[in-house]
């Protein structure tokens, strides 16, 4: 039976304008529907979230937080066992944030707060010292750079087919010259368009579709070396690389989890 955590419900008062929440979930835990009164940021460490509201599923790996609107009905779902933590906002405090369901990016400022504030359990900041970081942490949270989500999508009739190809193949190594010459138009339409539709470059979006598959093929018992020759590697260290930039730590510490 998958562990299941219960959040606090729609029908509880905050505890605070501004409260914490740190769990440890075990892999497979599971976090049925639910909505809150307040805004939430669910932030991870040490894995990979997936989160589905409104009609949408958000994958997050622990450089990104996700931002969940009060009201907002949503379900959550860890692979591998992460440390966890939330930002509860009560609506006032919550309008710099987005009206949306999304993803923000965590500055290494931001986490090494969260890092100090789980590390202590503080859960409703009571020093001045502590409402202070608390401040410092919402503001680096809305300096960063918000992603409807981390593989997106579009309806553009130029990029439909490449993000086609890409959810069916993670692995294809086709240029962004090639996918030109097949939908007749230029290597410089394309690459704005991906700018402009996808808030990222074709480079970013061909490696976060490598790095979502590469977690499947450790899951099912590949090894380094095989997942990284699978996904065009010639050597591992680049596909360690890549690895870390979205995860923060190793294939191999991963693998280890998986264990």
């Amino acid at each position: 039976m998958r562990p299941v955590y219960h959040p606090l419900s729609s029908d509880q008062l905050p505890v605070a304008d501004i409260f914490f929440n740190y769990e440890a979930f075990l892999p497979n835990t599971i976090t049925p529907k639910h909505r809150h009164n307040w805004g939430q940021l669910q932030l991870i460490s040490g894995g990979i979230m997936e989160l589905h509201a409104s009609g949408q599923r958000f994958l997050s790996p622990s450089q990104y937080a996700i931002w969940v609107p009060a009201g907002v009905e949503h379900e959550s779902y860890t692979r591998r066992s992460i440390h966890y933590c939330s930002l509860n906002i009560v609506a006032n405090r919550a309008q710099v944030f987005p009206d949306v369901t999304c993803l923000l990016a965590v500055t290494p400022i931001a986490q090494a707060i969260v890092n100090d504030l789980r590390q202590r359990q503080v859960r409703v900041a009571q020093t001045d010292a502590d409402k202070r970081l608390v401040e410092v942490l919402i503001d680096q949270l809305i300096l960063g750079q918000a992603q409807p989500q981390f593989l997106p999508s579009s309806t553009d009739k130029l990029l439909q087919p490449i993000l086609q190809q890409l959810e069916l193949e993670p692995a294809s190594q086709k240029s962004l010259k090639s996918w030109a010459s097949e939908l007749h138009t230029t290597e410089r339409t394309l690459a704005r368009r991906c700018q402009n539709c996808l808030g990222m470059s074709f480079t970013e979006l061909r490696q976060r579709h490598k790095f979502i598959y590469s977690l499947q093929l450790l899951r099912e018992g590949l090894s380094i070396k095989e997942v990284a020759l699978t996904l065009g590697y010639n050597q591992t260290s680049p596909y360690i690389v890549m690895f870390k930039k979205y995860a923060q730590y190793s294939p191999e510490q991963y693998r280890r989890q998986l264990a």
